[in-house]
């Protein structure tokens, strides 16, 4: 493909309380054994991009982890690769990413050492699959200055936490505004972009000597009525997962088969990195429906509607209900846990209780005596 890949990752969400308080968003566990990071880098991969840009900052520890190899995702080629980039200090630059556009200005090298003609940049937040290959089909045929993929979020979501956007019967952007305190509006940015590289670096300059950091407001909107924006409406699954709620509603959509099967059974495949781990083990008494059960996992008691990651071990008796448990989480015995998202390494102790609301998730973090000192 005639392109190289921007993933945004550096972003930190309050919306994620305690959740981001160990990981950057885009380490985010997915559906037991992955991470949403690995969405955006798959769709790359599957659209033939081979050299492809990650951008960390905000707790990046174990998100630089997870990209340590880059055969995972198949970009490990003599062309092309899986660059890391965190922020750093220079003798002209002593700040963090202070915007997407930021990101963007001081990794400008990037860009202008690269030959391809088209750039993709997306954040590392959504799950989703798309064929890049066919937005900048799109793009190029509507000889757009930049196309915004879009996604309906009609009783879904609330469209007020992203971009909202508004077309002609054309598919050019009319309207574009960003966070809206209310809106009518249902078609929302899925954070997908395409511009042409030499273009990008030219609005990416002049925005640093303005001193403008986003990419969104101080690029894209402000320059909506000057140059050609078109909207590329996705039809399949999207989902952002920067909120707590839209985070627990994101991995209980993969406990539908329809869902399941659309990602990992329909080609292309959804790729990540693999830990060498036993199959999950369910002991006599333990009792498992319509759950996803990953790998080094021990059941022993009662499981519904819910997800458990990595290593998790449920003692005897308990009940784990509508719950997300994450990775190397031991749940002590007679433990019931309902609603809930249970941070990883926890250790949750014998003969307690864990219950949130009806529409309300609980975030259950417990100090880890098995890793004390």
């Amino acid at each position: 493909m005639r392109a190289i890949g921007i993933v945004l990752a550096g972003g930190n969400s309050n919306r994620m309380k305690e959740l981001s308080n160990k990981r950057a968003v885009a380490a985010m566990p997915i559906a037991g054994g992955y991470r949403s990071i690995d969405f955006v880098l798959s769709n790359m991969s599957n659209s033939h991009i081979q050299k492809v840009a990650v951008f960390t900052q905000y707790n990046a520890k174990s998100l630089n982890e997870h990209l340590n190899s880059s055969k995972w995702w198949d970009f490990g080629r003599k062309q092309g690769g899986l660059y890391v980039f965190t922020p750093t200090t220079t003798p002209e630059n002593s700040y963090w990413y202070r915007g997407t556009a930021d990101a963007i200005a001081q990794n400008i090298d990037f860009l202008k050492n690269s030959h391809e003609p088209y750039v993709v940049i997306a954040s590392g937040d959504g799950i989703y699959k798309l064929d890049y290959a066919k937005v900048l089909e799109y793009h190029i045929a509507k000889k757009a200055d930049f196309t915004v993929v879009t996604a309906d979020v009609a009783g879904k979501d609330d469209p007020s936490r992203f971009g909202v956007i508004k077309t002609d019967e054309d598919g050019r952007v009319i309207d574009f505004e960003e966070k809206p305190i209310s809106t009518d509006g249902s078609q929302v940015s899925t954070g997908i972009y395409i511009v042409r590289r030499r273009q990008l670096i030219e609005l990416i300059e002049k925005a640093k000597e303005e001193e403008r950091y986003d990419f969104v407001k101080d690029i894209l909107i402000r320059y909506k009525n000057v140059k050609r924006v078109y909207a590329y409406p996705m039809d399949s699954y999207w989902s952002n997962i920067s909120t707590v709620s839209s985070y627990y509603n994101t991995n209980m959509d993969f406990l539908k088969k329809d869902v399941r099967d659309y990602f990992f059974r329909q080609y292309p495949d959804i790729y990540s990195k693999i830990d060498d781990l036993p199959p999950a083990k369910y002991n006599a008494g333990s009792c498992v429906k319509n759950s996803l059960v990953s790998s080094g996992c021990i059941v022993n008691g009662y499981v519904e509607n819910s997800i458990l990651f990595k290593k998790a071990y449920i003692g005897n008796n308990c009940v784990i209900k509508n719950s997300i448990i994450l990775n190397d989480v031991y749940v002590g015995d007679n433990t019931r846990i309902e609603n809930c998202i249970v941070e990883s390494r926890d250790t949750i102790r014998a003969n307690t209780n864990y219950v949130g609301n009806d529409g309300e998730i609980k975030i259950v973090v417990e100090k880890n005596e098995r890793y004390a000192l």
